[in-house]
């Protein structure tokens, strides 16, 4: 005799799993819902983590003009002693000749025996030298008096080994820039450059610069090439810029001041970031701000990548977590000016005095900048008011500049319900939501925009990731929980394309020695930089984002965690497809199949998949590629269905009959 339970077992089997366990998607392509933005996945970029002096920003020298709070930091002397007269080396001093101008400082080096002496600068966190790559030296220099006739600069790598050399005659008393090129023989993660000297005397030196020539684009002093490869990948369709609280500021004297970020690098005012003492467990007092990568860099990143660009401003009030040191509103007009200054600058014709300056920087045409930011993260009534003078007054001279608002740093409380009830009263075109929340509120929160006003605001998902421990812990980790959950969640962003226009995830790049924030999209060393499980999560996304949202429903009803499933389908009217985003959020296999209202669809298909077996496992320096994407051709038969893996990302691209 058979127990009831042998006897379930063998009726199940008999059933057969293709009928028990299918679950259908149901599609309805009779009609577009809406049309999705080209700018609905993009790129959110801020100075953290090093992601700029140290990242993206290709400069290999820390402090190469002097001009941090203790100029000398980044530079070491090791045959030095400031309380000594050093007659056995020298001794650099640090002369500040301006108050006014933006470069303050330059470094006088005196030398007292060239035999001893040596001024050596560490890089960030080292330099990242590749063999047989070249590097672009330059630097400024003026001879004071004695005899110096010769500047030696030497690459050291590991065991202190010289792994290239080149040497430069100055030849002149007055200040002149010098070029050499410096090749590697050999590979080095923490590299330094030592500096030395033939001929004994002063010298005064400003502006000591060492850039990689295989850079972004090939552009000379320009971006590192893998980095920006890495967004480029995305195919974002928007940059927003500078940032986020970095814009703010912990004071308004501290605070992103875009006209100090363009025109010739070496008279850009260096800031102190505001990162550097932010968080207790990460100090890094050696933050600072170059501009190297400026306004003009973003705008032109933006060019190169096809995407829009977005600039945030100072609303006038810093940032509220700290200072929050507000601007008198009867102090308000230059705040406001810098943002009709910042359209010039980017649209305005080559006649206009902003669109000159672009213009000599050598982009005549305008950048066609479309979208503007007023403030951050702001909260509660002074952000309100400002943004109402700010809004008025862009609008009365660029009537079709699109702004971009914010509902504060939360997704939910009194200051978000706040803003977002304030907003919609003064007619905001398109509000910033912000959300680092834990991978089961992604989860949960698929369905946020279901019940948003079709006729209200458009949102901008502008800052969001999942916070595998706590917002700000440093024990977030790029886990494939935290990916896979992101995804459910995206599957809901996308499925109210007609609200939601625009999302980026938060923050971008880290370096993995100089971060203050995990966690981050894209993690790199001086020599290498991989994507996390969430950046393939969101370059799957995007380039295959389709032109047309079509509804998608299981038994009639949205798909938000039924059967642990999340779903999203697009049509694209470029590519001839139809894109069906599915997410299996199940420990177990989940079987599904398509039923397909308005169209007719081939049943051969590619399926993209993204996966790991452990919800704890993450891409790394030495694992970068330990969880991405595979594709593969499959045949959707109408019996067997599809197989979607445990824990599973997946995309299925199916040619329209």
């Amino acid at each position: 005799m058979k127990t009831l339970k042998q006897i379930y077992i063998l009726a199940f089997f008999c059933v057969g799993i293709n009928y028990a366990q299918i679950t259908t998607l149901e599609v309805d392509a009779s009609q577009s819902i809406a049309k999705i933005q080209p700018t609905m996945y993009g790129i959110f970029f801020e100075d953290i983590n090093f992601a700029a002096d140290g990242g993206l920003y290709a400069e290999m020298i820390k402090n190469r003009s002097f001009e941090f709070d203790e100029p000398l930091m980044g530079w070491e002397q090791p045959n030095s002693d400031r309380h000594s007269y050093n007659n056995n080396s020298g001794i650099a001093t640090i002369i500040k000749y301006s108050g006014d101008q933006t470069n303050h400082n330059y470094c006088r080096i005196t030398v007292k025996d060239d035999q001893g002496y040596k001024i050596i600068n560490k890089g960030f966190r080292g330099m990242g030298i590749h063999a047989k790559a070249v590097y672009n030296l330059s630097f400024l220099a003026a001879k004071t008096s004695g005899n110096i006739k010769e500047l030696h600069f030497k690459l050291v790598g590991k065991d202190k080994k010289e792994i290239a050399s080149t040497s430069v005659v100055v030849d002149a008393n007055d200040w002149k820039k010098y070029e050499a090129q410096l090749t590697a023989t050999a590979t080095a993660e923490k590299a330094t450059l030592e500096i030395t000297f033939s001929g004994t005397g002063e010298i005064d030196m400003d502006m000591i610069s060492l850039f990689p020539e295989d850079t972004w684009k090939q552009r000379k002093n320009g971006m590192r090439k893998d980095l920006v490869q890495l967004l480029a990948d995305m195919d974002p369709g928007f940059l927003r810029f500078p940032g986020g609280c970095i814009v703010e500021g912990r004071t308004l004297a501290k605070r992103y001041q875009w006209k100090k970020t363009v025109g010739p690098i070496e008279d850009r005012e260096i800031l102190v970031n505001r990162w550097n003492t932010e968080f207790g467990h990460r100090p890094t007092p050696d933050y600072y701000q170059s501009f190297g990568i400026g306004f003009f860099e973003y705008f032109q990143l933006a060019e190169d990548m096809g995407a829009e660009p977005l600039p945030i401003l100072s609303c006038g009030m810093a940032c509220q977590f700290n200072t929050g040191e507000l601007v008198p509103m009867e102090e308000l007009d230059p705040y406001v000016q810098d943002a009709l200054d910042l359209i010039e600058f980017a649209n305005g014709d080559v006649s206009t005095p902003w669109g000159k300056v672009r213009s000599d920087m050598g982009h005549p045409e305008p950048f066609n900048m479309k979208y503007i930011g007023v403030g951050n993260e702001q909260w509660g009534p002074d952000y309100i008011a400002r943004y109402k003078v700010f809004s008025e007054a862009i609008k009365k001279q660029y009537p079709n500049m699109i702004i971009v608002s914010g509902s504060g740093p939360f997704p939910d409380g009194d200051y978000f319900e706040y803003g977002m009830e304030a907003l919609k009263k003064l007619n905001a075109e398109i509000i910033d939501e912000h959300y680092y929340r834990s991978p089961q509120w992604f989860r949960d929160n698929a369905d946020r925009y279901d019940d948003y006003d079709r006729n209200g605001p458009k949102i901008f998902a502008g800052e969001y990731a999942a916070q595998s421990v706590a917002i700000a812990s440093p024990k977030n980790e790029n886990n494939w929980e935290c990916a896979m959950s992101e995804a459910a969640f995206m599957t809901g962003l996308e499925r109210n394309a007609e609200v939601v226009q625009l999302t980026s995830y938060a923050p971008l790049m880290a370096h993995t020695e100089g971060w203050q924030w995990t966690p981050d999209l894209i993690w790199f060393n001086n020599l290498t930089s991989y994507g996390t499980p969430n950046y393939y999560v969101q370059k799957l996304f995007a380039t295959n984002r389709g032109t047309d949202l079509m509804k998608v429903t299981i038994d009639g009803k949205k798909i938000i965690g039924q059967k642990s499933l999340y779903a999203s389908v697009v049509k694209d009217t470029e590519t001839n497809e139809m894109i069906v985003k599915v997410v299996n959020t199940l420990s177990e296999k989940n079987t599904i199949n398509f039923k397909w209202n308005g169209v007719s669809v081939a049943n051969n298909a590619t399926q993209i998949v993204l996966v790991s077996e452990e919800l704890s496992d993450v891409n790394s320096i030495s694992k970068p590629k330990n969880i991405i994407p595979k594709s593969k051709e499959i045949k959707i038969d109408a019996k067997d269905g599809v197989q979607l893996a445990p824990y599973s990302v997946n995309v299925f691209k199916l040619k329209i009959n």
